[in-house]
């Protein structure tokens, strides 16, 4: 069994349509599901990724209206790394951000840091792999340019040495102390834990949980591997658009782990995937609710090709 590196990451945002503004705008990334979280239906739960909403690339928010923003702390995930292309990508980030107002400065390996509206911090980074870059169309932001998929989450711990046997366990290697990789047959994905002591606060900005991708067949196994290791997952979770177990990883991070598919056109054309609001068949009968409860949002075609 292997795993497929990071399948998505889930996120906090108080402000959806600012949020649109700058995932689907400001970065180029493809709006490919607007659902609401099936925990909690009464708030949106946004999906943007790619072209295809693959695995590897598909980052989404919880949106709570009006939440405070939180705080970053142990047991928590307090950067996403993208990967890009080449350091003129870097270059065109920079002036980008910049005339959006957004600062960014130099990351210590190289690559490009930053914060969205709400201060979750990103990190745009040129790394060559073997893995085909996920990218998605842009009015604004070139092909060359764009996004291509995760590279890797940055976590504060106490004592990273703690979360070792379980990562160990999902099958990462260690590349230096702290820092695992999780590679599958086609793609790959890094988690750091960093030290620190500072407790965090949830809330708008911050990482909700971590998803790894896994083979569909192979989910029911890697719940019973790490169930042996020491965690509390919960039964496979059905979400329509993927199964998903869920535990707490020794140092505080909530991982999931996600099968690859069935995916999003399971409910909408591959042409036309984010247009609408899309509601697994168990909240269908909420449809007419939530059209008078959930925030307008902007219309990300307008920013595609």
């Amino acid at each position: 069994m292997a795993l497929e590196g990071l399948h998505h990451i889930t996120a906090i945002t108080g402000d959806a349509p600012a949020n649109v503004d700058f995932y689907a705008r400001v970065l180029g990334l493809r709006m490919v599901k607007k659902t609401v979280n099936q925990d909690d239906p009464s708030v949106y739960h946004l999906f943007y990724a790619d072209e295809h909403g693959s695995a590897g690339a598909d980052l989404t928010f919880f949106e709570y209206p009006g939440a405070a923003r939180g705080e970053a702390g142990v047991g928590m995930v307090h950067r996403i790394a993208h990967r890009v292309a080449s350091p003129a990508a870097l270059d065109f980030w920079e002036g980008r951000l910049a005339a959006e107002g957004v600062l960014a400065t130099p990351a210590q390996d190289g690559g490009l840091r930053f914060a969205d509206l709400e201060g979750l911090e990103h990190e745009l980074v040129v790394h060559h792999v073997p893995d085909a870059p996920l990218v998605a169309r842009s009015l604004e932001v070139p092909a060359e340019h764009a996004l291509q998929g995760f590279h890797a989450v940055r976590a504060f711990s106490e004592d990273p040495a703690r979360s070792a046997p379980m990562v160990e366990t999902m099958d990462m290697r260690e590349e230096s102390p702290g820092h695992w990789e999780a590679r599958g047959v086609s793609r790959g994905g890094h988690i750091s834990f960093e030290i620190s002591s500072a407790p965090g606060r949830g809330g708008a900005g911050t990482v909700h949980h971590v998803a790894w991708a896994s083979p569909p067949a192979e989910l029911e196994q890697w719940r019973n591997a790490v169930e042996r290791a020491g965690a509390r997952p919960t039964p496979v979770i059905d979400r329509f658009y993927f199964r998903s177990v869920y535990f707490r990883e020794p140092g505080g991070v909530l991982f999931e782990l996600a099968t690859i598919g069935p995916g999003f056109t399971v409910d909408e054309d591959a042409g036309h995937l984010g247009e609408r609001l899309s509601l697994p068949p168990d909240y269908e009968h909420l449809r007419d609710h939530l059209d008078g409860v959930l925030t307008p949002l902007p219309d990300a075609t307008a920013w595609r090709e």
